[in-house]
């Protein structure tokens, strides 16, 4: 299977890596990019070098592509899967988020649907992988939980990550669409995941107070030697937390217009509701969940790795795991089990754990929750819902 990247920067080249580990046959061949940051480490780990072009319907046109990898930045994967699509590119892996307003998902549901159907579509959604969220899902599969009823979920990131946000290209919404879609959307779409149902209302409030000039600490952190000494201890950063493309020197007086810190309150379909909570200046980083059931209570911490299930009745603990997953950051473990799981996919049709119209759901969420605060008003989706079913897109065909 013949493999092209288009944006190939640090996270699409330790992905791409990892597809090949777990299928030695596929070929990696080209890129398009005009500035490939990615391009010594995956060429180093393959061993050769890929042919190079700066525009993808330019690689299109002279290579034959089994499987398009999309990691350009978010605004401009609509374009580039456009090319794909139109190009008749039998498969695309396109990184996290899919696309970055309403409208584009709109225009790519019309295109998948006029083009073959959303199964060549795949969506790195890398945390519906983690061992964590596995075990989650098997313990409400068993019973254990009972009916969902509420949830409270939080993404907290260090400081020294927030930094790099507040100077990296993701610092302006309409490259990035946003912190909360950019950032948080594996954890909007893991707990829809959980709920079974997509979001009916949305409210929600945050602003920016951490990474602002009145803020400054008149010696600030080296915010840039913490990122690296924790990079050389995380294969998903071969390349550190140093902006590649778009950046700027100054975290504290830069142009940005993403958020620092945002909650957001949802009401799904069937009535259960979620309280989420992100900041990106936390000095003891948490990323963690409580899912309340009828019958039982999930509590579980991706970075600090533990899970645990009590029993709603009894008040005892059902099953207790202090260590959950390998001893890697990979997303927690989930990046080597997605690569294992997108290559069933395309050797056997074995279905996957997440969709690209799980992803596209997730992102309308994130994005409704930017219109809540903006707005200050509780979003009704119905609407919505309605205009993305009328393409006739079904998870199961």
């Amino acid at each position: 299977m013949k493999v092209g990247i288009v944006g190939l920067g640090a996270r699409i080249s330790h992905v791409a890596n990892l597809f090949k580990i777990a299928k030695p046959d596929f070929e990696f061949v080209a890129y398009a990019d005009p500035s490939p940051a990615g391009k010594p480490y995956l060429e180093g780990v393959l061993g050769h070098a890929l042919t190079a072009y700066d525009d993808l319907d330019d690689m299109l046109a002279h290579e034959e592509i089994d499987l398009l990898m999309v990691g350009s930045p978010n605004h401009l994967h609509i374009q580039h899967l456009r090319s794909a699509i139109l190009a008749d590119v039998p498969h695309i892996f396109a990184e996290k988020p899919v696309v970055i307003s309403e409208d584009e998902t709109f225009e790519l549901l019309e295109l998948m649907r006029d083009h073959g159907g959303h199964r060549r579509v795949m969506i790195g959604l890398v945390l519906r992988y983690s061992p964590l969220y596995v075990m989650l899902k098997d313990a409400q599969a068993a019973g254990q939980l009972g009916e969902i009823v509420s949830i409270e979920a939080s993404e907290h990131i260090g400081s020294y990550h927030g930094s790099f946000f507040m100077r990296d290209w993701r610092r302006n919404s309409a490259l990035s669409g946003g912190f909360m879609l950019e950032k948080c959307c594996h954890d909007i779409d893991l707990y829809q995941g959980v709920v079974g149902e997509r979001p009916k209302y949305i409210s929600s409030f945050g602003g920016r107070k951490s990474f602002v000039p009145s803020n400054r600490p008149k010696v600030a952190p080296d915010y840039r030697a913490i990122a690296e000494n924790i990079a050389q201890h995380d294969p998903t950063r071969p390349y550190g937390y140093e902006p590649r493309w778009g950046g700027v020197d100054d975290e504290f007086a830069s142009d940005a217009d993403i958020v620092d810190y945002q909650t957001a309150n949802v009401e799904y379909e069937n009535g259960a509701v979620m309280a989420f909570h992100t900041n990106i200046n936390v000095p003891d980083e948490f990323r963690r969940f409580a899912v309340m059931g009828t019958r039982g209570m999930a509590e579980g911490d991706f970075v600090r790795n533990d899970f645990k299930v009590t029993d709603a009745f009894t008040a005892k603990t059902i099953s207790e795991n202090e260590h959950v997953g390998p001893d890697v950051k990979n997303h927690y473990g989930a990046d080597d089990q997605m690569a294992a799981d997108i290559v069933a996919y395309l050797d056997h049709g074995v279905p996957l754990k997440v969709s690209v119209l799980d992803a596209l759901e997730a992102g309308l969420t994130a994005l409704k929750m930017d219109e809540a605060r903006v707005t200050r008003s509780v979003v009704d989706m119905t609407q919505t819902w309605a205009k993305f079913d009328s393409y006739g897109m079904d998870k199961g065909a």
